[in-house]
Parts: C-alpha cells; sequence; structure tokens
C-alpha cells in the first residue's frame, strides 16, 4: 500500500458506472447461488441475509450518541444495482442451466430470474486437470502454453469491460481446491515466476494464470479457495507494485466458521483442550474435487491452521500445548450442496475436570459463501478507488487462511477479525476507531 495514494475522508469519491465482477468457476454452486441471490435482492424478490456491506450496522462515536449508521450509507461502496457479472468455466452451461444443475436454489427462486441467469455465459476456461483431478472439463481454451493463457485472459478482462461499458473490475477465485503446493524457487520473485510461465513450468496452476492476468491488467483479485495461487512472494510484490489490491484466502463459511466463533469463547475462559475432532459431508462438485488425496491436503491445511492461531499453545502451555486436531471430508453425492459437519470438542476446567462439547451443523455451503463473495467484491472495490493495494488484512474476516505481511501472524478469531475491518472503515472515513474501554464512561472529570 503507497501511504501517499491512499485516500480518506472527504477525499474519497462515490463510485461511478458500472463493476465488473469475473468469476473463474462462474457455473459452480457458490457463483450461481451469489448471481441469483443478488438478482432477486435488486428485484425486491429477497433480502440480502448474511452480507455485512448491505444489513450491517457500525458503531460510531461514544454509545450515548446512538449513532448507527448502516456500513453501505457510512462507505461509499458501489450499489448492486451496478454490477455486471461474468467469468471463465470448464463447462458450457449459462449461469440458469448451471444453478439449475448445482441443486441449491428452488424453482421459485430461479424462474422469476430466468431470463436474466440465461444471458450469463462463461468465457473458456484455462484448466489443468494435473491440478484437479476429479473434474474434466470440455470447454478450456484452446491456446497452447501458460503464456498464451494468460495473454487470452488479459483479452477476456478487457472485452468484457468493453462490451459492458465498465468503468472497473474485481476477479474473484470461486473455482476449484487445487491439488497441495509450498512455495518454490519460481513464487520468490515476479522475475523467476514470468520466467517459469515463458518455459511452461508445470509447478503453475490455473489460478495463478488468472491472477497475473488480472494483475497485469490493473484489476484486484480475490481468492476464495485455499489454493496458494496470490500468496506467494511473486504475487504480493506485483500487487503493491501497482499498488492494487490483493485478498484471501478460502472463503470461511461452515465448519471453521464454528471453530472461530468456539475456540476464542474458550480460549477467553482459559478452558483446556484435549482434543477436537471435526468431520464433514458434501456432495457438490467442491465435495468431489476434494475426493482426491491432493486436493483435500490443500483444504486439510486451511483448516488445520486456525485453532494453533487462535489458542496460541506456547503462551497457554498447560492448556493448548499437546491437543489433538484431526479433519476429514467425505464426499457424499445424496448431500449436494447441503454440507454437514461434526465437532467433538475434549476439554477441560477446574481442577482438569473433563468436558464435551458436541456441535452437528447442518450449513448450506454456497448459502454461507454468497453473501462472502458480494461483500469482498465491494470492499476490495472500495479499496481499489481509494489506493488502498496489496493485501487486504483488514478482510480476514471472510477467510480461513487470511493472508498477511510475511512478518506477522494471521489473525483468526472471528470477533477480532470484525474489529479490525470495522475500524478500517472508520479510520478511512475519519471517526475515531472502538477500542470498547469504557472507563471514561465512569470517571468523575473535574
Amino acid at each position: 500500500m503507497k501511504e501517499e495514494a491512499l485516500k480518506r475522508k472527504d477525499q474519497i469519491e462515490a463510485p461511478r458506472g458500472k463493476l465488473g465482477i469475473l468469476i473463474p468457476g462462474l457455473g459452480g454452486a457458490v457463483s450461481t447461488t451469489f448471481i441469483a441471490g443478488v438478482e432477486l435482492v435488486r428485484r425486491g424478490m429477497a433480502e440480502p441475509i448474511g452480507s455485512l456491506t448491505q444489513l450491517g450496522s457500525i458503531r460510531l462515536g461514544k454509545r450515548y450518541e446512538h449513532r448507527n449508521p448502516k456500513i453501505r450509507d457510512f462507505v461509499p461502496l458501489t450499489s448492486i444495482d451496478d454490477l455486471v457479472f461474468g467469468g471463465w468455466d470448464i463447462y458450457d452451461a449459462n449461469a440458469y442451466d448451471a444453478a439449475f444443475h448445482a441443486r441449491v436454489l428452488r424453482r421459485e427462486h430461479l424462474e422469476p430470474i430466468k431470463d436474466f441467469l440465461s444471458g450469463i455465459h462463461p468465457m473458456r476456461a484455462a484448466f489443468d486437470r494435473n491440478f484437479v483431478r476429479n473434474l474434466d472439463g470440455t470447454y478450456i481454451k484452446e491456446e497452447k502454453g501458460l503464456r498464451a493463457r494468460v495473454e487470452a485472459i488479459r483479452e477476456d478482462i478487457r472485452r468484457f469491460k468493453e462490451e459492458n461499458g465498465l468503468d472497473r473490475c474485481i476477479v474473484i477465485w470461486c473455482g476449484s481446491t487445487e491439488v497441495y503446493q509450498k512455495p518454490g524457487e519460481i513464487h520468490q520473485s515476479m522475475e523467476a515466476f514470468q520466467k517459469a510461465i515463458d518455459e511452461d513450468n508445470p509447478e503453475i496452476p490455473p489460478s495463478m494464470l488468472y491472477a497475473l492476468a488480472a494483475l497485469e491488467s490493473g484489476v484486484p483479485f480475490i481468492n476464495g479457495a485455499p489454493n496458494l495461487t496470490i500468496d506467494i512472494p511473486a504475487m504480493v510484490d506485483l500487487a503493491t507494485k501497482n499498488n492494487i489490491p490483493i485478498a484471501g484466502k478460502d472463503f470461511k463459511t461452515g465448519q471453521t466458521l464454528m471453530k472461530t466463533i468456539l475456540a476464542p469463547g474458550l480460549k477467553s475462559r482459559l478452558l483446556g483442550l484435549e482434543g477436537w475432532y471435526s468431520t464433514n459431508i458434501l456432495g457438490n462438485r467442491d465435495g468431489l474435487v476434494l475426493d482426491d488425496k491432493d486436493s483435500f491436503k490443500t483444504k486439510e491445511e486451511s483448516k488445520l491452521s486456525v485453532l494453533e492461531y487462535i489458542l496460541q499453545p506456547q503462551l497457554y502451555p498447560s492448556l493448548y500445548k499437546n491437543y489433538y486436531h484431526k479433519v476429514t471430508i467425505n464426499y457424499y453425492p445424496p448431500r449436494g450442496d447441503n454440507k454437514e459437519g461434526w465437532d467433538c470438542i475434549d476439554i477441560f476446567g477446574w481442577l482438569g475436570y473433563p468436558m464435551q462439547i458436541k456441535v452437528d451443523f447442518q450449513c448450506r455451503d454456497s448459502i454461507l459463501a454468497a453473501p462472502l463473495v458480494l461483500d469482498l467484491a465491494l470492499f476490495t472495490d472500495f479499496a481499489n478507488r481509494i489506493g488502498m493495494g496489496g493485501i487486504q488484512e483488514w478482510l480476514s474476516f471472510y477467510f480461513k487462511s487470511p493472508m498477511h505481511k510475511e512478518n506477522l501472524y494471521p489473525e483468526h478469531d472471528l470477533f477480532i477479525q470484525l474489529m479490525k475491518l470495522k475500524n478500517t472503515l472508520r479510520y478511512l472515513m475519519g471517526e475515531d476507531q472502538i477500542t470498547h474501554f469504557g472507563l471514561d464512561y465512569y470517571m468523575e472529570k473535574n
């Protein structure tokens, strides 16, 4: 982020024109649920439940002032009426057919907007089955070589903006989880990364091609999967140098959402943890992809890191040093998008006496993810318009594995993340940050 370029308060202008939201994975359950939901809200046929930008309020000043505007009225965000949708997918199906096939939304929600959804067609995707082994896409780019594919994606972005008369765009990855990767030499600098592109290095997955094309086009990139993608020095340096926002990674929806709610409560009361066993069943495209052990490894790493950072065993060794943490995901087609997560939590309290917590969260994966896509797109566009480039750590609230500066550790506590997000908005809009100190209300002043 370039401090001299950052706008604040009266310098921040209202958004102008249309905002394009381009989605790799356009035909997936999350994407179609998001797009359909936005259109239903625009037509006054639904409420944007779960969206902080649309329903959330923000406290300003002292409690006795009772200033609690809606976030969308406090911050000049793009109106959902000005959103235009597009993207890429490995299957040639319009958004209506894809949504119908995903079986997330009922006919009563799809049929009234069939005309709108049917008009949204994917562009051919960059796809490499070596990184997503359980899918076999047929609607893929014909370009040979990584450089040619990057240029093809850049051309897609340019054409999409031109054809829709767009002022600006956001790219948000809603595609599948790729096989597990650790950063290598080719990821350490943009020079090394570009050389690897030219040499068709087999360690570069499709998600990185989209990210590079977006950043080279001046377009912010959001990573909704646990893939490595932009969480490498080369991408961070490019985004920082060009002052383009990047955010990620892995939308925080079901079981991990519950962990970031429950674990801070246990830690705040200094209750010990013996073990936390988590298992899931899921039947949508994401479940099929995660049925591959190497793709699951990517997701597992994202899920496992949460407790370690929240509980801080190095500070509380007698409570959290040796807890056992297990995560499994099982593909179960009959459930479709209706994921179920079981958590068995063994804790101990005063004098070491054991207790148990059991959670059965029967959730709808895409229903939880859709409002996150909306909020992230609007907040990231806001960051871009005010010159807030590089890693957007203030958006950690939405991710399982929040990106952060190299010498920092990620903040996973959901409540601290929300405070960080709202205080960032207060700072940018010239309001005092809220600390919840409160003692000043009771201190007599002479």
